[in-house]
């Protein structure tokens, strides 16, 4: 008896398995095309959400920036700091995920 990943949730199981018993996937009856489609669907999901994360570590960046330049706060207040706070942590966040999206590339 082996251990093997679920195509559908990844989690560690018996090769004997024949459902999941994390994620009720049918791992008797599903056909090779049915667990590629699986992993081609959690691939697509993956990139999907870290699309979002950057599409919201941009906003976040956009937003601090903005409000850093036309908020009317002067440098030294709170609302300014917090404004630069955003705008790095957006930032970061930012190149974290694309460095994230090209090993999930480089994957394939």
């Amino acid at each position: 008896m082996a251990i093997t990943n679920c195509p559908a949730c990844s989690k560690r199981i018996s090769d004997k398995a024949k459902i999941c018993p994390f994620c009720d996937f049918g791992i008797g009856s599903a056909t090779d095309e049915d667990i590629m489609r699986k992993a081609n669907m959690k691939k697509f999901q993956k990139k999907h959400s870290l699309q979002n994360q950057s599409m919201m570590a941009m906003l976040l960046f956009i937003a601090g920036f903005g409000f850093m330049y036309w908020g009317g706060a002067k440098p030294g207040e709170p609302q300014h700091t917090a404004a630069i706070g955003c705008s790095v942590v957006g930032f970061i966040w930012y190149i974290i995920n694309r460095i994230r999206m090209i090993f999930l590339k480089k994957a394939d």
